[in-house]
């Protein structure tokens, strides 16, 4: 076993000579003879006072070890390890702190918490919860976003389009209407005050309801959402809000946005400090399709926001349909899927982009807003209403 040793030591020396050889740290020849010369010295002492080496065998050191030592002195990286300082990471400091922790609530729970420190612990406790709400509370406030949207990316056409639109076979659009930096450079801040009416909201069709609606019952559609709506936008942002209630598409349907338009021109007149319209309706997909995503824990329609471009693929422009806020329509409708995305993401289906007008031509700001579909609930219409809300605030206020 020792000529074992010897023999894989000898190569370990030769070995690292090598290759210190090649960075010019290498010991001269004369110290391995001298090393040589001690080394056999020391075993011959060894065979020649086998008593003296039996009684302080304790303390003998092994022949390995004081190979190694020598080693050590030719090369002073084989004793690179004792240059190391040892110490407790943080991750087995807190280990430590936990484990002990932990002990001691286990001791506590045996032997029985006293009074004084059960009043101390409902303290803290109720101390980390106010902290931690208060912690949330500014978060919000703040409106930390979930993701940001690169604005460079956003400048390019192709990806704007596949991802933030969907365009309706009968209608057509181009870079000279999608451009982020036109989109974005239009200010969507209200300019006026509170003291009359800002926003109004409005149905054009007004009978639009959810899969635990009640028939006849408009509270429990997208009337009654809006109405939520209006109560958050009033008491939580404090906007001016009219919602008006008008039915139009009772007996008629398809000719709702024609009856509408009256009515509508008539509001904006009485209330010209109107600055945005937003009409609510409900979508209609297929049986099979849910619109639902998850904000802040609740189970949430999706909406979508629609822009009618004033033009179809067939013919053209439309003359008769003009829309002269159409720049404007699709900025607002944009920046609100914008902001969407970024504090909500997954809320929003993509900006879906039709022919013809859709009433969208009497004011400015004005939005066509499809809060899910007939196979979303009630509640998650109206759980809808609080993102949307906040999207509007942070559209409208910035």
């Amino acid at each position: 076993m020792r000529f074992f040793l010897c023999a894989v030591s000898l190569l370990f020396v030769f070995v690292c000579y090598q290759n210190m050889s090649k960075t010019g740290d290498a010991p001269a020849m004369e110290q391995i003879v001298s090393y040589l010369k001690e080394e056999i010295s020391v075993h011959a002492w060894k065979n020649c006072m086998p008593v003296m080496i039996t009684e302080e065998k304790e303390e003998a050191i092994s022949p390995v070890n004081y190979l190694l030592g020598k080693l050590e002195e030719f090369y002073p990286i084989c004793g690179f390890s004792e240059t190391l300082t040892e110490y407790d990471t943080q991750i087995e400091s807190d280990l430590a702190n936990g484990l002990v922790a932990e002990n001691k609530k286990k001791q506590e729970e045996s032997q029985g918490v006293p009074e004084e420190r059960k009043a101390e612990q409902k303290k803290e406790k109720k101390k980390k919860s106010e902290k931690a709400q208060k912690e949330e509370q500014t978060s919000t406030q703040t409106g930390g976003k979930a993701v940001e949207i690169s604005r460079e990316k956003l400048k390019d056409f192709d990806y704007l389009l596949q991802n933030f639109y969907q365009v309706d076979r009968t209608t057509t659009i181009d870079s000279s209407q999608l451009n982020a930096d036109a989109l974005l450079g239009k200010s969507m801040k209200l300019e006026g005050g509170n003291e009359n009416v800002q926003i109004l909201i409005y149905h054009t069709h007004s009978q639009e309801g959810y899969a635990d609606s009640t028939p006849g019952d408009t509270s429990t559609g997208v009337v009654g959402a809006a109405e939520h709506l209006a109560d958050l936008l009033r008491e939580k942002y404090g906007f001016n809000v009219l919602h008006h209630t008008g039915e139009y598409d009772v007996e008629d349907r398809d000719n709702a946005y024609s009856y509408a338009g009256p009515a509508l021109e008539q509001i904006l007149a009485e209330n010209p400090s109107i600055e945005v319209v937003i009409d609510l309706h409900r979508d209609g997909v297929a049986d099979t399709t849910r619109l639902v995503s998850e904000v802040n824990g609740k189970q949430t329609a999706q909406i979508m926001f629609f822009n009618g471009l004033s033009r179809t693929t067939a013919n053209g422009d439309i003359p008769y349909l003009a829309n002269p806020y159409l720049a404007d329509n699709l900025a607002f409708s944009f920046q609100m899927k914008l902001a969407a995305e970024e504090y909500y993401p997954g809320f929003t289906r993509a900006n879906y982009l039709k022919g013809y007008r859709y009433n969208l031509h009497y004011c400015p700001k004005s939005l066509l807003i499809e809060v899910g579909a007939q196979t979303n609930t009630l509640e998650e219409a109206m759980n809808a209403m609080e993102p949307l809300a906040d999207i509007l605030h942070k559209v409208l206020t910035q």
